[in-house]
This record gives structure tokens, C-alpha cells and sequence, in this order.
């Protein structure tokens, strides 16, 4: 794989790039290396069967964040990979509690991010194998380093418990740690993730399992692409059906603002926010139980193949719930059958069908969160 992706990537950085030969030779090698390396390590994508359309994927995804950043330039990069870490620890370095101002707050996580940037650095220098010495000298090497610094922030580490947290977080938690008291972070709050913003509803149990993940828990290497892809598409849903300040507020949430910043933000009061919330959960339950099911369910490891997240015995028991109609359903699902199709097995019309789907999907929702 690693001749022909390295060949593919040449091609796609000479097309969008300007840099020399060599830089393009140079930067592809050491994507394809990372890529295979992941693909390697990566049980999903082992069984998956289709290990050379995941390299694929992941380089693009890889080429895609060099190239944003070198279409940026040097200075603008810079400003945008600061500007998104900054954004992740920002709630990290000093705690809403403490009476400090903006301007010291921001100071902190300049310090902290120049220290995390020399990191990032010698890391790149280890996975890549390259000099102690080296330093990005071109453009294109410095997208190379913005990007891998992206990525190599976000990392997930594994925690006690079966918790993770992404690496710029453990890392920003523990410079502020070590900060003075007056500065010193609550990291039972930081590590426990959001407050709770009341309701009881499906909403709340089982929307907050979609929400984090898409914050914060990725599991695996591959989950940045799937995380990626439907935020993508969750943005363009919420568009498409004129909810672009649902989309705001989504994308407010995803750089984890205190609800108190998002507010002054968007311009709103508590309960225009509260309501606005509301209206996002409507949709992104719409989102993740309709329009794209089965990409969200992937993603959640909690797809037909895995008893849609239900151990043996959790499936055994929720099918004796099910009416044979609901049965029929479920497999022709299981099957792949088109929807189309499937209604007609069904004696019913393809909004009933789509109706029932959607109703079956909540159903084992609730029980598997139950």
C-alpha cells in the first residue's frame, strides 16, 4: 500500500502546493508512514476487510489538514491551530469560579501552548524519525507540523475506568496544576466533562452519549474520520433545514464553552438559550435516529451488527419486546433491503416504515441506557 500512497500523495501535493519535488517526496513519505503505521494498529480497520480504502481515507483526511493549513500561510496557520487549541483548554487552565480577567486567563494559555508547541515537536521528531535538529524549513513542511500538532493534541488517552481525555486537556490540567493557587484548576470538574443542563429525557441520557463523543471520546484512530464526517453532515442537516443558529450553537459546543460564553457569544438570555438547546436536541436526535442512522450508529459501535449496542442477553430480551411487524424490521434491516422495498414486504408505506424505524430505534435506545 505504502508505494502507491506515497505516489497518490506526491501527485495531490504538487497539484495543490508549490513547493519543490523533494518537500512533496519528502511530507508524502512520512504521511504514508503514519497511515500505515495506523492502519496496522487499528483493529477496526483489520477487520474491516478493506484496509486499503481506509489508508486511503485516513491520508486524505491527513492531506486535507496540510493543505488547509498551507492555503493559510505561515502566519495565518499559526493563528488558526492556536486559536483551536486555545479553545479546547481554555475552561481547563482556570475554572469559571476563579475571579481572574480575560486578559490573565489568556496569557496562561500562552504560556502553556508555547510549552505544549516544543512538544509537539520533538514528538513529530520521534514518530518520524527524523534529527534532533530538524525544524520545518518550507511552507509546506510547516502545515506538515500545524497538522500533526492538531492531531497529535487531540490524541486519546486512555484513563482508569474506561475514561479517555484528549492529550492537550491531561496536558493543560496539569500546567495549571502547577500554576499558583489563585490560578489552580478544579480537576474533578474538568475530568468528570460537562455540568448537566438539566432535563430527563431521552434527550438527556442518550443525546449526551452523541454530543460527548463527538466533543471528546473518540476511541480509536478511525473515529476522527467518522467524527469528522458527521459533524460535517450534522452541520449541513441543521442548514439545509434552516437551523443555521442550531448549527452555531453546535459549533460552540464542540470548542466546550462555558454555557456562559456561548450565551454573550450568541447573544442570548438563559431561557433564548435553553431554547435554542432544546431545538438542537430535537434535531440531532432527528439526525441520529432518521437521516443518518446508520453512520452514527457505526460510530457508537452500536450498529445492526452489534445488536445496536446491546449485549447477547440485553438483544435476547429487548427482541421479546418487539411485534413480529417489528422483527420483520429489524431484519430486513439486518438484510440491507432498500426501504422501498422493505414497505412493500411490510404491507406499509414508506413514511410508516420510516415512522417505525425511527420509533424501534429509540426504543433500544432507552433500553440500552436504561
Amino acid at each position: 500500500m505504502t508505494d502507491s500512497l506515497v505516489q497518490w500523495l506526491v501527485e495531490q501535493l504538487q497539484t495543490g502546493t508549490r513547493a519543490s519535488p523533494k518537500h512533496c517526496q519528502t511530507v508524502a513519505e512520512r504521511i504514508a508512514e503514519e497511515v500505515t503505521r495506523t492502519c496496522e494498529q487499528s483493529q477496526r480497520i483489520q477487520r474491516s476487510g478493506d484496509v486499503l480504502g481506509w489508508g486511503y481515507h485516513l491520508a486524505q483526511h491527513r492531506l486535507q489538514q496540510v493543505l488547509q493549513y498551507y492555503r493559510r500561510g505561515s502566519e495565518g496557520g499559526r493563528l488558526d491551530l492556536h486559536s483551536t487549541l486555545s479553545a479546547i483548554v481554555y475552561r481547563y487552565i482556570t475554572p469559571p469560579t476563579v475571579q481572574s480577567s480575560y486578559g490573565a486567563r489568556l496569557q496562561l494559555i500562552e504560556d502553556f501552548l508555547q510549552g505544549f508547541y516544543v512538544e509537539t515537536l520533538n514528538a513529530l521528531r520521534r514518530e518520524a524519525q527524523l534529527p534532533p535538529t530538524y525544524s520545518p524549513r518550507s511552507l509546506l513542511e510547516l502545515a506538515e507540523y500545524l497538522a500533526f500538532t492538531e492531531r497529535y493534541g487531540k490524541r486519546r488517552i486512555h484513563l482508569n475506568r474506561g475514561r479517555s481525555q484528549q492529550l492537550v486537556i491531561l496536558r493543560a490540567q496539569t500546567f495549571a496544576q502547577q500554576q499558583p493557587l489563585e490560578y489552580s484548576v478544579d480537576l474533578q470538574q474538568a475530568s468528570d466533562g460537562k455540568p448537566n443542563e438539566g432535563g430527563s429525557s431521552w434527550g438527556e441520557a442518550s443525546l449526551a452519549q452523541v454530543r460527548d463523543r463527538m466533543v471528546d471520546r473518540a476511541q480509536d484512530p478511525t473515529d476522527d474520520l467518522l467524527r469528522n464526517r458527521i459533524i460535517e453532515e450534522l452541520i449541513t442537516y441543521l442548514d439545509e433545514n434552516d437551523q443555521s443558529a442550531c448549527a452555531d450553537y453546535f459549533v460552540l459546543r464542540l470548542q466546550d464553552l462555558p454555557t456562559g460564553e456561548i450565551e454573550a457569544i450568541l447573544g442570548l438570555d438563559p431561557r433564548q438559550r435553553d431554547y435554542l438547546q432544546q431545538r438542537f436536541k430535537y434535531h440531532l436526535i432527528r439526525f441520529a435516529l432518521s437521516h443518518r442512522w446508520e453512520l452514527v450508529h457505526q460510530w457508537l459501535d452500536a450498529d445492526l451488527d452489534r445488536n445496536l449496542g446491546m449485549t447477547t442477553v440485553e438483544w435476547e430480551t429487548f427482541l421479546d419486546t418487539c411485534q413480529p411487524a417489528e422483527l420483520s424490521l429489524l431484519e430486513g434491516k439486518r438484510r440491507g433491503d432498500d426501504d422501498q422495498d422493505l414497505a412493500q414486504q411490510l404491507g406499509i408505506s414508506l413514511s410508516q416504515l420510516q415512522r417505525r424505524w425511527f420509533t424501534l430505534l429509540k426504543r433500544a435506545w432507552d433500553y440500552r441506557n436504561d
